[in-house]
């Protein structure tokens, strides 16, 4: 069931990049807009169904859950304007080297990975850069770009990592609710600081920021954090990678952008390394059960 619901959230922020490159506002304000509405639909659910719960997560687990936050505005705030400073293609492979800096924290923690994590790591990255290139540029604002690509990449990490903590004794509901809660408010002080227009759109703008809350934040990232307690940081990072053939095959479709031929090799190569990060999981998982 746990991989259903992954299959979803990979669906849902799959439709992200399709839906932001569809929406005419400004980067920062779109990131600030999709959060923000997902904690207008989760606060009176909350507030109902887990009012005791929120009292009682204790100071560590809020900690934690605003850091998530704040690892997850940290992410937005990087990558969304590295697109507009080097190429795609460098961005979307750079920020996608989450999987990497997750084995990594983890290894900084203390936590051992198995080699098959690192070699299925390796070759679902290459999937990745199979599909995007490499085409790094030496002018300033794309090292630039570059840099913020990585950085939210490295963010995301964090991201997943302290959701991951959380979620061992919070619900998915709670966690989201202070986790998003927490990223709207830094994107609102991002938006106000850069001068980024909050407001003044066309009616398909809102329904399309309204869309990508459903589908990217209140499925994707949601269904993302409600699984990574059960199938592992590691396994969820991994499966993110989907996440850009995902987005290729999805932008075909609905706005005539016509894939790239590595696109579904890329996507064979990226479940190819999934498989592999998953079956280490389970591995260890039947050791340390033994």
């Amino acid at each position: 069931m746990d991989f259903v619901l992954l299959a979803v959230a990979l669906a849902g922020v799959s439709l992200s990049a399709p839906l932001i490159a569809a929406t005419a506002a400004p980067a920062l304000a779109i990131a600030f807009w999709r959060n923000a509405m997902a904690v207008g639909v989760l606060a009176p659910v909350a507030l109902v169904r887990h009012r005791a719960e929120l009292r009682g997560m204790g100071g560590r687990a809020t900690l934690l859950a605003v850091a998530a936050g704040l690892m997850l505005a940290l992410h937005f705030a990087l990558w969304l304007p590295s697109l507009r400073m080097t190429s795609v293609a460098s961005s979307t492979a750079l920020c996608t080297t989450t999987p990497i800096w997750t084995t990594l924290l983890m290894r900084m923690r203390g936590h051992r990975s198995p080699g098959l994590v690192w070699a299925g790591t390796a070759v679902a990255f290459l999937g990745v850069v199979i599909l995007t290139g490499v085409d790094l540029t030496l002018s300033p604002r794309a090292l630039a770009g570059d840099a913020l690509a990585l950085g939210g990449g490295i963010a995301a990490a964090g991201y997943v990592l302290l959701g991951a903590e959380v979620r061992r004794t919070v619900s998915t509901t709670s966690y989201t609710l202070v986790c998003y809660s927490t990223t709207a408010l830094v994107l609102l002080a991002a938006c106000l600081v850069s001068g980024a227009e909050l407001g003044g759109y066309s009616a398909t703008t809102w329904a399309q920021l309204a869309a990508l809350t459903v589908a990217a934040q209140l499925i994707g990232h949601s269904l993302l954090n409600r699984v990574v307690s059960t199938i592992g940081p590691s396994v969820t990072s991994t499966a993110i990678l989907l996440e850009t053939p995902g987005a290729a095959l999805i932008a075909a479709l609905w706005l005539g952008q016509v894939p790239p031929v590595a696109a579904w090799p890329a996507l064979l190569v990226i479940l190819a390394g999934l498989a592999l990060v998953i079956r280490a999981s389970r591995s260890g998982a039947a050791r340390g059960g033994s």
